[in-house]
C-alpha cells in the first residue's frame, strides 16, 4: 500500500482557495508527487440544482453536502490504496467539519449521531488542515463575488462565515491559518511553503516566485 498524505485546503469566502489549489497542483506535480484532488461538494451540488433554496430546509441541504463529501472522500482514499505508487498526496477542497460552521450546534450534533461519528473521527480524515482567511478581513478592496457563482455573502457575512469555519476546524491537531497579505502571491507562497514543509521538502526561499515551476 502506498503512503497516503491527506491535506485539506479550506477558507472563508474569497480567500484565494481556488487559486491556491491551482498553484499547489503545479508546484507538487513538478516535484514528482502523484496527486489526487477531491472537489468541493457544496458548489457541485448548488451548480447541479441542489441548494439551500431548493431543499425543504437548510439542514436538509447540509446533510446532502455531508453525504456527498463522505462518499467522495471514501472513494478517493480507497482508490489511492489500490494504486501502484510510493507516495500519493490527496488534497481536499474543503471537508466534512465545515458543516459545524453552517448548522446550529444542536443540528450538527444530531448529524454526528445520525451518522454514528464524532468530531475526532472526522478530524482524522485529514493529516493537516489549512484555512485561508477571507479577504473580507482587512483586504475588503479585494473581496468579490464574481469568481464563484455559488458565493453570495456580503463582506460582513463573509467575516462571520470565516470566523465560524475557523471555530469548526481550530481543534484539529494540525491546523494552520494562512493570513492575508497585501501582495496576493505572498499568501500563496506561505501556503506552498507550509505544504512543502509538511511533506518534508526543503523550504522555498521567501523571495522566490511561488509559481516558478523550477522551484
Amino acid at each position: 500500500m502506498p503512503k497516503i498524505s491527506t491535506i485539506l485546503i479550506g477558507g472563508g469566502p474569497c480567500s484565494g482557495k481556488t487559486t491556491g489549489l491551482e498553484w499547489l497542483k503545479k508546484g507538487l506535480e513538478v516535484r514528482g508527487y502523484q496527486l489526487m484532488f477531491v472537489p468541493e461538494a457544496a458548489t457541485e451540488l448548488i451548480n447541479g440544482g441542489v441548494a439551500p433554496w431548493t431543499c425543504r430546509s437548510y439542514d436538509d441541504f447540509q446533510r446532502a453536502v455531508f453525504e456527498m463529501q463522505l462518499g467522495k472522500e471514501a472513494a478517493f482514499v480507497h482508490a489511492a490504496e489500490k494504486m501502484d505508487a510510493e507516495h500519493i498526496v490527496i488534497i481536499f477542497d474543503r471537508g466534512v467539519m465545515d458543516h459545524a460552521a453552517y448548522m446550529t450546534p444542536e443540528g450538527f450534533q444530531q448529524l454526528l449521531e445520525d451518522y454514528h461519528t464524532t468530531r475526532e473521527e472526522l478530524f482524522a480524515h485529514y493529516d493537516i488542515v489549512f484555512h485561508l482567511v477571507s479577504t473580507a478581513k482587512g483586504l475588503e478592496k479585494m473581496y468579490t463575488l464574481e469568481n464563484n457563482s455559488a458565493r453570495s455573502e456580503t463582506p460582513e457575512q463573509a467575516v462571520d462565515v470565516d470566523d465560524r469555519l475557523i471555530t469548526a476546524w481550530k481543534d484539529h491537531p494540525n491546523f494552520t491559518l494562512i493570513n492575508n497579505t497585501e501582495i496576493f502571491a505572498d499568501k500563496m507562497g506561505t501556503l506552498m511553503r507550509e505544504v512543502l514543509s509538511f511533506l518534508g521538502e526543503p523550504d522555498i526561499p521567501k523571495d522566490a516566485t511561488v509559481w516558478d515551476a523550477s522551484l
